[in-house]
């Protein structure tokens, strides 16, 4: 380990170098077919109930409630993987997840109560496997204390924004124009190929921390760290961008009758997000991740304020475009944030409460901006990524201290030292 670091520290950080990192191919290459049904999930789960209700606010409730049950249960899963390994954790959790997904497009084809829809949806949203997260705990484990890490953060985002692009595209494509189950569908067939794959991939995973010695300062939760649950609430707000765009961008193709360009309207917004972040990752930072949070964030809430003005599908492209462009660094810094904030042995969970906090973001999202559709216009919903992201920058800036790493900080007590942030240059 310290030789691979060693190596990584005299070298130029960059994609190239992060790239020839060794064993790094044998979990990105799975771990990027495991990842691409989480950008399904919801989505396909708001077209096929919303074809079957004709309700907006319905489909989105109901794909909200997966998106709840995923927010909550991922970080009980992160702490599993954390002390048992990923694989043990996986290998149950794609079945299950493949098996709840089956059971609510059973019962949606079969026009069932909405309780059954509801109460179908928690396993689907609890059992969604977290491979991002498990991925970038496999970076973390390689590249500790590594200028690269900053890197392997923005190689992540851009990662997930790809699935970003892909998921929607490809869920909208099959719901619309094969059957509107044909998303789910493939999502589960996704989860359970991929998550197999990745979950077979032993030697590059984290150790649990059950194997390692001096567990008992390893059990703390990684929410007790004060900044990560600054960074939950500002990933929330960017969660709500994401639900409400989707949500909206859905409505307004459909209003405008072009129901199957929401899959590019969406790409196109996720395309943003996806070329800011391999901008963020080639740059030369000089400045800490702490302040490129603060500097990023309040230009997403800025961004955010022209979209319910949108009247027609090439503006709200363009404006999708430049949302996208102002998340990937808010993103990028949480991410790079969390190896300076929590120990080693708690990392999956601080990254799965991050992911998490994200998809609870969605899902609120998703749920209120399809009441707000269901009682106004399809452009009112662009007001909820408005009003997630201002809030959400109310509590950054009042609780910004908890974000730097202090040496008398309740993690250094317990014998983990935090680094100084290493700028990529």
């Amino acid at each position: 380990m310290a030789s691979t670091v060693n190596d990584h520290a005299e070298a130029r950080p960059g994609y190239g170098q992060l790239l020839r990192t060794r064993g790094a191919w044998t979990f990105l290459l799975p771990g990027f077919l495991a990842r691409q049904p989480f950008a399904m999930l919801t989505i396909g789960i708001l077209l096929l109930v919303e074809h079957t209700t004709g309700s907006y606010g319905t489909a989105g409730a109901v794909s909200a409630t997966a998106g709840v049950a995923m927010a909550l249960f991922a970080p009980q899963g992160g702490k599993l993987a954390d002390r048992f390994g990923q694989g043990k954790v996986l290998l149950p959790g794609v079945v299950v997840h493949a098996a709840a997904i089956s059971l609510l497009i059973t019962l949606a084809l079969a026009d069932a109560p909405l309780w059954a829809l509801f109460a179908a949806a928690v396993p689907a949203g609890a059992s969604t496997p977290q491979i991002g997260p498990m991925v970038r705990a496999r970076w973390a484990a390689k590249l500790d204390g590594s200028p690269l890490m900053s890197t392997a953060a923005a190689f992540e985002s851009v990662t997930d924004e790809f699935t970003f692009v892909i998921g929607p595209v490809l869920a909208t494509a099959l719901c619309t124009g094969v059957h509107p189950a044909a998303g789910l569908i493939t999502e589960a067939v996704l989860t359970l190929v991929g998550g197999l794959l990745f979950a077979s991939q032993r030697r590059t995973q984290p150790v649990p921390s059950r194997s390692a010695s001096g567990s008992r300062e390893k059990t703390a939760s990684a929410l007790s760290v004060p900044g990560v649950r600054v960074l939950a609430i500002a990933f929330l707000g960017i969660g709500s961008v994401f639900g409400g765009m989707q949500v909206s961008m859905t409505a307004f193709t459909k209003e405008l009758g072009e129901p199957g360009l929401n899959g590019l309207m969406y790409g196109t917004f996720a395309a943003g997000n996806m070329i800011a972040g391999i901008v963020c990752g080639a740059v030369a930072w000089k400045v800490s991740p702490q302040r490129r949070l603060l500097v990023a964030y309040p230009l997403l809430a800025l961004a955010t304020t022209p979209l319910w003005a949108a009247d027609a599908l090439p503006l709200l492209g363009g404006l999708g475009l430049l949302v996208g462009l102002f998340i990937a660094p808010a993103l990028i810094t949480g991410y790079t944030l969390v190896e300076s904030l929590v120990p080693p042995t708690a990392r999956t969970e601080a990254f799965t409460w991050l992911t998490g906090a994200v998809g609870l973001g969605q899902a609120a999202g998703a749920s209120i901006g399809g009441r707000v559709i269901d009682s106004h216009t399809a452009s009112s919903g662009f007001l909820i990524p408005l009003v997630g992201t201002v809030l959400a920058l109310a509590v950054l800036l009042t609780l910004r201290k908890a974000l730097t790493p202090k040496g008398e900080s309740l993690i250094a007590a317990r014998g983990v030292g935090h680094r100084e942030a290493v700028s990529v240059d």
